[in-house]
C-alpha cells in the first residue's frame, strides 16, 4: 500500500466521522454578509489557512478546488461565483465527496442565495485532474500538497499549471518547516497524511512552484502551526512548523527569473523627487513600494545611502514593483 493509500484511508474515516483538528489547526472563518456555514462543514475544516481571498475572485471566476474536505471553502468560493458549475471540487475519496454533497444540501437550507448546482463535485486526484487545459481562473488547495513526496508534488503543480488560464492563480495553504525532519518522521505515512512530516523549507517550496513555470509568486501569510516534541515524535529536538499562504500566478516567466514577493518594501529618502532605476521601478520620495525579492536584491546591490529595503515580512497584499 502506498502512502497515498494511507492518506485516502485517513480521510475516508474523517469523512464518515468528522474529527475537529484531525490534521490541521482550526482557522478563523470568513464572516461574509449572508453567508452561513453549516456546523458539519466547520467540523470538517481540515485546512491550515485560507485560500479564499476576494481580490482573486472578481468577475465570477471558474474555480477548481482540489481535496474538498467538508466543502467549506467550496461554499465560500461559490459565494463569489454564483452560477452553475462555477466551482469544481475534486477529491479521490468517494466518502469525502458524499459528505460534501450532503453538506451542500444543508448549506442550501441555510443560505437563500446558494444552490448546490453552483458546485460541481468530481472524482479525481491532484496528479490527474479531470479538467481541460486552460479552463479555470483560480485553482486552490488547502493542506494537501504538503502530503505529496517530491516527484508527486511537482506533478501536482504541473497539473494545476496546465488547467489554469493565462494569468490564472493557484492559491495554496501548506505547512512548511525550516528544520530537517528525520527519515523516520518523513517515512511515517500516517504522520505525512496528517500534514506534519511532508513539510518543506519555504524556499524549496517556492522553488518547486516556480520550476513548473509560474512567473509571479506572492507569499501572503506565514504563521505558527504545530510543534513536534521529542515527547511524542521520533525527533531529538523540538521541531517548529509554520503554515504559509501562497498565490502563484501563471504569468510569463521573466527573462531574469520569477518575481517572488515575500513582503519586502523599498523606500527612497534622498534629495530628489524620485528615484528611477531605469528598469521599470520608480520610487517616489518617502513613499513605500512593495518589491519582489529580485528587485530588493538589485536595489541593495546599488549600495545607496538613500534607499531603505525592509527584510521579508512574509505578508504581501498586492501592488508593488511588478
Amino acid at each position: 500500500m502506498s502512502y497515498l493509500d494511507t492518506t485516502a484511508d485517513v480521510y475516508r474515516q474523517a469523512a464518515q466521522e468528522p474529527q475537529v483538528g484531525l490534521c490541521c489547526t482550526t482557522n478563523p472563518v470568513w464572516q461574509l454578509p449572508g453567508l452561513r456555514i453549516p456546523q458539519r462543514m466547520l467540523s470538517m475544516n481540515y485546512g491550515c489557512g485560507s485560500t479564499v481571498n476576494p481580490r482573486d475572485l472578481t468577475g465570477s471566476p471558474t474555480v477548481l478546488y482540489v481535496g474538498v474536505g467538508g466543502g467549506m471553502e467550496l461554499l465560500q468560493f461559490a459565494y463569489f461565483s454564483r452560477r452553475p458549475g462555477a466551482v469544481i471540487g475534486v477529491d479521490v475519496v468517494p466518502e469525502m465527496l458524499d459528505a460534501s454533497r450532503a453538506n451542500m444540501l444543508e448549506a442550501e437550507a441555510q443560505n437563500e442565495w446558494f444552490s448546490p448546482d453552483f458546485v460541481d463535485l468530481r472524482a479525481g486526484d491532484a496528479l490527474h485532474l479531470p479538467v481541460p487545459d486552460a479552463s479555470v481562473d483560480v485553482a486552490a488547495q488547502n493542506c494537501l500538497f504538503n502530503i505529496f513526496k517530491l516527484d508527486d508534488l511537482k506533478r501536482a503543480l504541473q497539473e494545476t499549471y496546465r488547467v489554469l488560464k493565462p494569468h490564472g492563480r493557484l492559491v495554496m495553504s501548506d505547512p512548511t518547516c525550516e528544520q530537517p525532519l528525520s527519515e523516520e518522521l518523513r517515512a511515517d505515512e500516517r504522520l505525512r497524511a496528517l500534514c506534519l512530516t511532508g513539510s518543506l523549507p519555504l524556499q524549496q517550496y517556492l522553488d518547486l512552484i516556480t520550476s513548473v513555470g509560474f512567473g509571479t509568486v506572492e507569499v501572503r501569510a506565514r504563521r505558527a502551526y504545530r510543534v513536534l516534541s521529542p515527547r511524542h515524535y521520533a525527533t531529538d529536538e523540538l521541531i517548529y512548523i509554520e503554515s504559509v499562504e501562497v498565490c502563484a500566478i501563471k504569468d510569463p516567466m521573466p527573462a531574469d527569473g520569477p518575481c517572488i514577493f515575500t513582503g519586502r518594501t523599498a523606500i527612497y529618502y534622498g534629495s530628489d523627487e524620485l528615484f528611477d532605476d531605469q528598469k521599470g521601478h520608480v520610487l517616489l520620495q518617502n513613499q513605500p513600494l512593495a518589491v519582489c525579492d529580485k528587485t530588493a536584491a538589485a536595489l541593495l546591490a546599488l549600495g545607496r545611502d538613500d534607499i531603505f529595503v525592509s527584510p521579508s515580512t512574509y505578508h504581501y497584499d498586492g501592488g508593488g514593483c511588478c
